[in-house]
């Protein structure tokens, strides 16, 4: 039987994960990158180009190195917790190279379109335009995945800003923004408050006279150091922290977790109290925000109302006299080489899991990575294209169309009524183990703690009360890997191996513990002395 020959579309980490997958099943892959580079979000570029991502050169990972691994190539454990991108790239690279997939990519490559053979219905096969140094070239595929990300096309909604064509200052969305430079003694306006706001307002308020973050619904702030220095999605993505939220009622645990981050600052104090939930909305990470609220670097704003030619005039009626305003916006799904084609994406862009169109007669196109899980995406999107290389191997088979159609008007439901209209935009915001263990499932290797439990308790203790990290869905099933219990039991190391870069010797450590007893028992005599002289005294 003829290897099976499918197209990776983008070579983001989505894309270097779904090669690696489909090399494991026997597969033949051909990934089109149009970049000179591989990195996709996370190769820094100073110029902006139409059609691809574009972050700012100080952007750092939100998710911490052990919870965003791939499942079966652990990051270096010196390398740091929360990695710059510069180390991101260094990753993937060392990734790409340990696991040979360059020889499969094509740099520079555009794919033009994407389109079902006539024969579709029996053989599922497409023919893909390509283009390369201005030269067309069409391949025919078994397969098709689709890898290019969700951050290239900017949601710039300018029709809803009154006045915006009369301003006469600069305006330009967070994609554009690459670092603070040309700000220096601006008044700044940033509409947005989602991680890219955050960010760039907080960074651009160290050189800019003034900087105002303009929000409609306010947001809770997270940061990456948690309890005891720990970091926090590792802190608090465990299965225990999941077991428990299913017994106790979601306003308990909301208010609990309110308490904690008010703990830190109190967001109504702040200007940044929400009407929503603590998991009402996309979470917002920001380390820096408070810190810049406080020395008034930055002030937190309603709303826009209208702009004038010179200044921003907000709902509470307040008006700010404005150089450069950035709409951190966000940014819309956009795929223009597939055809307009409804049995592929209908008008709701729906998916079975948000990877499968269900309307298509032969499941051999598949869209990788394109969700927004509350937790990092390189593992999430790695298990999504486990799962799909066995359903184009012909290893797995989907459910029917009308039970897939099922599955996916259910999750709609679970949307709130008020954010249904965005759904295009944020194309399903899913829980990070929930859908981990959705996806596992479907594949045959979420762990079985029962079983674990009974045969190897130090792993289950580890699995349960520790981090979920991806290495737990290598231990069984299809893809396991032979590393994955030593990766899971030493996970702990690795965090911590960063941090102890100045790394007491047992000698300061006992001298600490020595003054430390020497000191309590100075005032456990200085007590005792007290007492015994107001006995004597008494008498």
């Amino acid at each position: 039987m003829a290897v099976k020959k499918i197209a990776v579309i983008g070579a983001g980490v989505s894309g270097l994960g779904a090669i690696k997958c489909c090399l494991e099943e026997g597969l033949e892959p051909t990934c089109f990158e149009k970049n000179s580079d591989i990195g996709g979000l996370w190769r820094y570029e100073e110029t902006p180009e139409i059609g691809r991502a574009g972050i700012y050169k100080s952007l750092t990972c939100n998710t911490s190195k052990e919870m965003t691994a791939f499942s079966d190539y652990p990051f270096p454990d010196h390398f740091p917790n929360y990695m710059h991108n510069l180390k991101m790239m260094e990753y993937l690279r060392m990734y790409a190279k340990h696991f040979g997939l360059m020889k499969h990519i094509q740099l520079q490559t555009k794919v033009c379109s994407i389109r079902k053979r006539p024969d579709f219905s029996s053989s599922g096969q497409w023919d893909v335009v390509v283009e390369a140094d201005e030269v067309q070239k069409t391949y025919v595929f078994d397969g098709i995945m689709v890898c290019s990300g969700r951050y290239s096309e900017k949601h710039f909604p300018l029709q809803d800003f009154a006045g915006i064509t009369n301003f006469q200052g600069r305006y330009l969305h967070s994609w554009e923004y690459k670092h603070p430079g040309s700000f220096e003694g601006k008044r700044v306006v940033v509409v947005g408050i989602g991680n890219s706001g955050a960010d760039v307002a907080s960074e651009i308020s160290r050189v800019a006279e003034q900087v105002f973050l303009s929000t409609r619904r306010g947001a809770w702030i997270w940061n990456r150091v948690w309890e005891h220095g720990n970091p926090m999605d590792a802190s608090l993505f465990t299965r225990y922290n999941k077991t428990v939220q299913k017994f106790y009622p979601e306003c308990l645990i909301n208010r609990r977790i309110e308490k904690k981050l008010n703990l830190r600052f109190n967001h109504a104090n702040y200007g940044l109290l929400p009407q929503h939930g603590i998991f009402g909305h996309r979470t917002v990470l920001s380390d820096d925000l408070p810190n810049r609220i406080i020395i008034g670097k930055v002030q937190i704003k309603p709303n826009v109302k209208e702009f004038t030619s010179t200044s921003v005039i907000f709902e509470d009626g307040t008006e700010e006299s404005t150089d450069v305003v950035i709409f951190a916006t966000g940014y819309t799904l956009s795929f223009p080489f597939l055809n307009d084609d409804s049995t592929i994406l209908d008008s709701q862009h729906s998916m079975f899991k948000y990877v499968f169109p269900p309307a298509l007669e032969k499941p051999t196109l598949a869209f990788i990575g394109i969700i927004q899980p509350v937790g990092a995406i390189i593992p999430t999107s790695e298990l999504q294209s486990r799962w799909v290389v066995r359903v184009f191997a012909g290893l797995k088979e989907l459910p029917s169309k009308r039970d897939m159609m099922a599955d996916i008007n259910r999750k709609k439901q679970k949307v709130p009524k008020e954010d249904r209209k965005k759904i295009l935009r944020d194309a399903g915001r899913v829980q990070f183990i929930d859908y981990m263990d959705e996806i596992a499932s479907e594949l045959g290797v979420k762990p079985n703690l029962l079983s674990l439990f009974l045969w190897d308790a130090k792993l289950a203790k580890e699995i349960f009360w520790g981090p979920c990290t991806p290495y737990q869905y290598r231990l069984q099933g299809p893809g396991k890997w032979a590393g994955a219990r030593a990766a899971i039991l030493t996970q702990r190391e690795r965090m911590l191996k960063p941090l102890r870069t100045r790394v007491l010797k047992p000698s300061q450590t006992s001298l600490s513990f020595l003054l430390w007893v020497k000191s309590t028992c100075v005032v456990t005599f200085f007590f005792i002395s007290m007492l015994a002289i107001m006995h004597i005294t008494s008498h």
